[in-house]
């Protein structure tokens, strides 16, 4: 279904029929998407009796934001994605607050690396250990297992 997460008819149609949600906005640096966008989709999945949802945030939201070193603290979320980084904890919010089974996965910082399907998840805020990387084609790999995985009500760190 091609539309505007910001249209209500066109989230709408979207969700309608579905047996799972998974959310994956993005507007980069500036923010202001993915909170006013996952309100539409909530608000659609109530309208048409979809309970599962499974929404990307990133590491650095929430409390996830004890595990980032001084680059991605202070200058990273700090100054250049600041914006983003309040959009995200917005978004965690409504998820959180929706009602519904849901799961928020934080993945670490992507690359374009392959599928592996060798990382850690559900690391909370210990990250010794771990690259605070991880692929793309991992995220959706993982994103993809929890509509019938066992983490309703959790929010998961992903990364190497």
């Amino acid at each position: 279904v091609q539309g505007n997460v910001l249209n209500d008819d066109d989230v709408s149609r979207a969700v309608q029929g579905q047996d799972a949600v998974i959310v994956v906005l993005g507007s980069g640096a500036k923010g202001g998407l993915r909170a006013p966008g996952t309100a539409n989709i909530i608000t659609a999945m109530k309208r048409h009796g979809v309970s599962r949802l499974i929404c990307q945030s990133t590491l650095g939201a929430g409390d996830s934001h004890a595990v980032l070193n001084f680059w991605w603290k202070r200058v990273m979320f700090g100054l250049l994605l600041r914006s983003a980084l309040a959009d995200h904890n917005a978004q965690e919010r409504l998820v959180r607050e929706s009602g519904l089974d849901w799961t928020i996965v934080r993945p670490a910082a992507f690359t374009d690396g392959p599928k592996s399907g060798r990382y850690k998840a559900g690391f909370g805020t210990d990250a010794r250990g771990l690259t605070l990387k991880i692929s793309r084609a991992d995220v959706a790999d993982f994103l993809l297992r929890q509509v019938g995985a066992a983490t309703k009500g959790q929010t998961l760190g992903l990364s190497y």
